[in-house]
């Protein structure tokens, strides 16, 4: 097969993320529109009667407390964007950030409040097309640096392999608390002259190995730009940076970690030494506006077709005219002056602003923020001689190129063998392929793999080691003997347990052992179901024991907050989230977090063996690759064994013990999920 121009590659991504943005926003409004607000809150995506009070300013933005008596749960987050609305949403624009939650309130940054937004209003998580404009600009003005990142994907140019020995003689200025393969990635990083590839399985320090790159880049007078695709990911960043490090994290101040907050442009804007000059013009236009709106405003109803240099002509010969008195003539000419000011005031204030944030960002030795956020006008002409992209194995190519167009070396970390990119048009599939991993695989001699991993007991990374890794990774001393007994659990009270009959997996889940799989093939009625105009797959007996054992740890003492509830299907977490004050997600909302406990319940259950995206491993993985103490997981073996892989992991619990039949909690329990 010939090579593929670069040209023509360009104009198929551009035609996907234009699909691909069409989707995500009528998914959106779809459901917007045709969902009832009680549907709509009940997926997790709205919250409804909600009342509000302006409760102070932010960093420029008004933060209204939003609230009502009765609780909710939501998967509207700190940072999400937000479309508040009364009455019909598809007809409101107004928009905000999402700072703060709780059971009953949600705090939402405006820059201006209306009066109706304060009275029985309704939120909707909300998406808009920003980024993917940014991503087909990039692609539609690609410059030297993006075109060389092309070519080495579409494997048009060879890279310069990196001499290892050569690369390892400046290992004695990193960090002693790293361990070997970190040293040794953040060397060959550091040698090579076009880019480097950090695989960091589940962990394994990345973040932190990272972190070092961009303080090694940092001694050598570099200026980085450090990005990745999630605010969360940016923050972890910023967090690990010392105070000695000049860094400024870009991006809506409300999406950042309330830590990292001073390391933001919007606040150090506020605290430059030229802010005081802001302030002063401020005082001023306040005192214009008011001397201004003593006198006329200009409204078409008054003006009836007038300029504004007629009405300046008029009132200097004192003459009325279309049946308007020189008074009133007079009184307009007097708001149009003054209103000149106060706009001449406020250029003024751009401009010190703009100073400002170029004097901010030429002194920062790195500068943070998403792959989106790299396309913001502050950095047009700012020279960067690395950049540096966490999360690269869950970029697209197109968010990917954002960053990689500041600056002619980038370093990737990731791991390709977790979760792709989402993606929800079918038509868009080919975004999934990410310039990390097809580099990692065209240029296998310009990459590292960190080895050893500081989040789980040993046992819990056992299978997946040897599934997806060969046995490559080692697990820390550090972690070596973590297990659930560290929680300092207690005994459930008889009413926790159900009855007797259940007493026995009470005491196997709450012991030591960090692994335990639940086989609901002998249950009666385990099979799965499908909702009538769903797409997605929900098990009921498996929610049944789900919740069961997460309210049950909970009330032996673990906190709700160190329980994950993981299920690869939507349905099965709309069914099981209402049950539990555990957090649960799909195995997306997981991917690069981790919890205490992990509970997995698999769903897929039925005569004919079908197993249907579960066969994507990097859902496996991912999921397996979440706790650091205990992993229970709820499934059908015989469905699931129609698959090689989960053969082989059916065939390790049992060989290990950490096997067993689930109880039948029909009998056990009398409470009732939706049918």
């Amino acid at each position: 097969m010939g090579k593929i121009s670069i040209d023509h590659y360009v104009k198929q991504l551009i035609n996907l993320v234009e699909l691909e943005k069409k989707a995500e926003i009528n998914a959106m409004l779809r459901e917007i529109k045709y969902f009832s607000p009680q549907k709509r809150e009940k997926v997790g995506r709205a919250i409804n009667h909600l009342n509000g009070k302006i409760t102070g300013q932010e960093l420029g933005f008004n933060l209204v407390k939003y609230g009502r008596k009765s609780q909710f749960k939501t998967e509207i987050n700190t940072g999400d964007l937000v479309l508040i609305s009364r009455g019909d949403p598809v007809k409101s624009k107004l928009t905000g950030t999402v700072t703060e939650k709780g059971s009953r309130f949600i705090i939402v940054a405006l820059e201006k409040v209306p009066l109706w937004a304060l009275k029985e209003i309704r939120i909707d998580l909300y998406v808009n097309d920003i980024t993917f404009r940014r991503m087909i600009e990039n692609l539609e003005k690609l410059n030297p640096h993006t075109k060389k990142a092309l070519q080495f994907f579409l494997n048009n140019e060879k890279s310069h392999s990196i001499k290892v020995a050569k690369a390892s003689t400046s290992a004695a200025d990193i960090d002693k608390n790293l361990n070997h393969s970190q040293k040794i990635a953040i060397c060959m990083a550091m040698a090579s002259n076009d880019f480097f590839l950090i695989h960091g399985p589940f962990g394994t320090g990345k973040t932190r190995t990272l972190q070092e790159i961009i303080v090694q880049e940092i001694k050598k007078c570099n200026k980085v730009l450090a990005t990745a695709e999630s605010n969360t990911a940016v923050d972890n960043l910023v967090e690990g940076l010392g105070e000695d490090i000049n860094s400024v994290r870009l991006g809506h101040p409300q999406r950042v970690s309330r830590k990292n907050i001073e390391k933001t442009l919007a606040y150090k804007l506020e605290n430059h030494p030229q802010h005081s000059k802001i302030r002063g013009i401020e005082k001023e236009i306040e005192k214009i506006i008011a001397k201004r709106d003593q006198n006329h405003k200009p409204s078409p109803a008054l003006r009836r077709g007038l300029s504004d240099t007629r009405i300046l002509l008029n009132a200097v010969k004192r003459r009325g005219v279309r049946g308007i008195s020189p008074n009133v003539i007079i009184s307009m000419a007097r708001w149009i002056e003054l209103n000149k000011k106060v706009e001449d005031y406020h250029l003024n204030i751009r401009k010190i602003e703009s100073h400002m944030v170029a004097d901010i960002i030429k002194k920062s030795e790195v500068v943070l923020c998403t792959n989106s956020s790299a396309a913001l006008d502050y950095l047009k002409g700012i020279k960067f001689q690395v950049v540096v992209v966490d999360e690269a194995s869950q970029s697209t190519i197109p968010s990917i190129l954002i960053p990689l167009s500041k600056a002619r070396r980038f370093i990737l970390a990731g791991d390709h063998r977790q979760l792709p990119p989402t993606i929800l048009n079918p038509q868009c599939k080919p975004l999934e392929k990410t310039l990390f991993e097809k580099l990692i695989r065209i240029y296998p001699e310009k990459s590292h793999m960190l080895n050893i991993q500081y989040r789980m007991n040993p046992v819990l990374m056992q299978f997946p080691n040897q599934e997806f890794y060969e046995k490559g990774i080692k697990a820390s001393g550090k972690v070596e003997k973590i297990n659930i007994a560290d929680l300092e659990l207690k005994n459930p009270d008889e009413n926790t347990a159900i009855n007797k009959k259940f007493e026995t997996l009470i005491k196997k889940i709450l012991r030591p052992q960090p692994l335990l799989f639940l086989d609901t093939l002998n249950l009666p009625h385990h099979y799965e179901k499908r909702s009538k105009g769903s797409t997605s797959i929900k098990n009921i007996i498996e929610a049944d024991i789900t919740t069961i054992i997460s309210n049950m740890m909970i009330k032996s003492g673990i906190k709700s907050e160190d329980i994950g509830i993981i299920s690869p299907y939507d349905d099965q977490v709309k069914l099981i989230n209402p049950h539990t004050p555990a957090e649960v997600h799909t195995v997306d909302g997981f991917q690069g977090r981790e919890k205490e406990i992990i509970i997995i319940s698999l769903v897929r259950s039925n005569p004919k063996r079908e197993i249907g995206f579960l066969k994507d491993l990097r859902r496996l993985n991912v999921s397996l690759t979440r706790a650091k103490r205990k992993l229970i997981i709820i499934g059908d073996s015989s469905t699931l064994c129609s698959h090689p892989t989960y053969t082989r992991f059916v065939d390790y619990l049992k060989k290990h013990d950490f096997y067993e039949n689930a109880p039948d909690l029909i009998s056990l329990n009398n409470k009732k999920f939706e049918k």
